[in-house]
């Protein structure tokens, strides 16, 4: 059979007997890496719409259906043939099944890797924002010149930081980057902490908001409009079964999903309580943004860039893992008859500069995608983590569901169909008035 059925046929070879397993912790890194990207920087903004109780909350919600979703996943592949996400779905729904998970992967990784080349522009070379001009870390420190505009300075972390990284061929190989890469959140939470508690000593905290407040701003509807933003935040199934084949025991990948989703789950609710501390109402989509104001003090403006560079770091070193998944999904898209692609260098290297150039094209060219990035949340996001998981277990071709497993995969499928469906019309109605 093809790769394209991921039967038989997997992306990445086949461990042999005296290759080294991949380790519990490498998975937990490399899975952590994978949720924590750029929807950390979103989830102050939803503790603005939602309240501190609501968001808590709902941050729980996701984080415990995304554990259940990838125990689906796990389930069926081992009780099948197949060794991708794609193939179990063509297992259960034929070759449309299979399109709709790589249409799926396509668009939310090569989305996501655009806009962390954008946050990385932002935060080395600035950007503008409604007439008024932030500057990068690097024009603050040097002043503007064409060696630090955003064209070459990420062109320089693409070529520098990004290629050596993407050209391994397997997962394992990006456990220490993806170590670092944690690290880095962690810094920019813990730095976000100290800022936020010397605010609350000095009497300059803003008090957050338990429950959401509504008015003439912010309507009932508004409130699902947070949802995807958290979805998306732990919407890493793509990488689920590259991750899991490197593993001895699949009973491993469960522990691994299941550390990583408790430790992102903190710190995604820590930034977003700290976050709201530090900056109120004032909070913008993308936090980093407040982090580029005028501390008025020479000690909070090198914590702010400490803030800002740990972050656009810890973006460099997540870009390849979803290229990973990106390229994986794109040959078995493109090339379903080809040999392994771990073992063609010829395809291997054409995919990996392609999506490399790509990337930094759009990102170059359209620095300012965010209104793709809330549909693609809604969309392509919610599909992978909930949607495709559930329908897999209803069709249930291999006759191994339970009642609780129906009855919580029906749950998933109709809480993502309602919230999205929701958040969309709530975009779509918000731009419209926006521009009108």
């Amino acid at each position: 059979m093809s790769p394209a059925a991921g039967i038989n046929a997997p992306l990445l070879p086949e461990k042999k007997p005296t290759e080294k397993s991949a380790s519990v912790s490498g998975a937990v890194f490399n899975v952590s890496t994978s949720i924590v990207g750029a929807g950390i920087m979103s989830i102050p903004a939803t503790l603005k719409v939602l309240g501190v109780v609501p968001a808590f909350v709902l941050i729980v919600v996701i984080a415990w259906l995304a554990d259940v979703s990838v125990e689906f996943l796990l389930k069926y592949t081992q009780s099948g043939h197949s060794t991708t996400y794609a193939g179990v779905m063509k297992e259960a729904f034929g070759w449309v099944g299979s399109l709709a998970v790589q249409i799926c992967v396509l668009i939310t990784n090569l989305g996501c890797l655009i806009v962390y080349l954008i946050i990385i522009g932002d935060v080395l070379s600035g950007n503008k924002q409604e007439g008024s001009v932030h500057l990068g870390v690097l024009q603050e420190w040097f002043g503007i010149h064409w060696w630090n505009s955003r064209a070459f300075a990420v062109l320089f972390v693409v070529v520098f930081v990004m290629l050596p990284l993407v050209l391994f061929r397997r997962l394992e190989s990006l456990r220490f980057s993806s170590a670092i890469s944690v690290l880095l959140a962690v810094v920019f939470v813990g730095i976000s902490s100290v800022m936020a508690i010397s605010a609350l000593i000095e009497g300059k905290a803003n008090n957050p908001r338990l429950l959401p407040h509504l008015d003439n701003e912010v309507s009932f509807l508004d409130l699902f409009t947070a949802v995807p933003v958290i979805v998306t935040a732990f919407t890493f199934h793509f990488n689920v079964h590259p991750i899991s084949l490197e593993l001895r025991e699949p009973s491993e990948m469960t522990l691994a999903v299941r550390i990583s989703l408790v430790l992102c789950a903190v710190l995604y609710f820590t930034t977003g309580v700290f976050g709201y501390l530090l900056f109120g109402e004032s909070i913008m989509a993308d936090i980093l943004v407040n982090f580029d104001r005028s501390s008025g003090t020479a000690t909070g403006a090198l914590l702010n860039d400490i803030v800002r560079l740990s972050y656009a770091m810890h973006l460099m070193l997540v870009f390849p893992l979803l290229n990973f998944s990106l390229r994986a999904n794109i040959d078995e898209l493109l090339f379903p008859t080809r040999p392994l692609l771990a073992k063609d260098n010829t395809r291997f290297l054409s995919i990996t500069i392609f999506l490399l150039v790509f990337s930094y094209l759009a990102a170059i060219t359209f620095p300012d995608i965010w209104y793709i990035f809330q549909f693609m949340g809604s969309t392509s996001a919610v599909s992978l983590a909930f949607i495709f998981p559930g329908s897999i277990v209803l069709r249930d071709v291999h006759s191994i569901s339970t009642t609780r497993g129906r009855i919580i995969a029906a749950t998933m499928i109709f809480l993502a169909v309602v919230t999205s469906t929701l958040a969309i019309s709530t975009n779509i109605y918000n731009l419209i008035g926006h521009k009108s």
